[in-house]
């Protein structure tokens, strides 16, 4: 129990880290809090719901693993480093996938509602 709830420290320790200090993830929560009430009347039926939601959701959760990477590569080098900057470039590239996945679904569900 006792590692559960140091867990839910470091989340929280982690999620006001970002919410602070990392843009990307500043416009995501924004992003999360309009999904919230606009999935409401988009949404069809509560999976449909859940589906838009959890979209924005798994942006978010890309965005704080790929902060993390290059969080981690930065701790192992300031200076220029092609593996680095690999890993930085893929990281970026989940997010963007993840960003295209936000707009599939949405669009769907708004092509849905409307046609």
């Amino acid at each position: 129990m006792e590692r559960l709830i140091n867990a839910w420290y470091n989340s929280l320790r982690a999620f006001g880290w970002l919410a602070r200090n990392e843009k990307a993830f500043q416009q995501e929560l924004a992003l999360l809090v309009i999904a919230l009430p606009v999935a409401w009347f988009i949404a069809e039926s509560w999976s449909s719901y859940f589906l838009l939601v959890g979209s924005v959701l798994v942006l978010m959760l890309v965005e704080v693993l790929n902060t993390g990477i290059e969080a981690a590569c930065d701790a192992v080098s300031l200076e220029f480093d092609r593996q680095i900057q690999i890993a930085k470039d893929c990281g970026s590239l989940a997010v963007l996938i993840a960003i295209l996945l936000v707009g599939g679904v949405w669009i769907s569900a708004l092509l849905e509602r409307l046609l």
